[in-house]
């Protein structure tokens, strides 16, 4: 999980993701970010994460995010 909160602060340096519960409804991620988001998963998790799948649902916290890249055949 750790990675994926450097690649968060990567991101978005200004927040601390730690803190929240949802990154979408707490004004942490927009759509910019979470397409940023998936290319920088896809990068460090060698993995595929379907168009389908990129919702704002699937990246609202760290273990959402964790999910969506262990569905898409990547280890955590």
């Amino acid at each position: 999980m750790e990675k994926i909160y450097k690649i968060l602060e990567e991101i978005r340096p200004e927040f601390d993701y730690t803190g929240s519960n949802d990154f979408i409804v707490d004004g942490m991620l927009d759509s910019f970010d979470i397409i940023s988001l998936v290319t920088m998963l896809e990068e460090n998790y060698n993995v595929f994460i379907d168009a389908l799948d990129i919702l704002p649902e699937n990246f609202c916290n760290v273990k959402a995010i964790a999910d969506i890249v262990v569905k898409s055949g990547g280890k955590i």
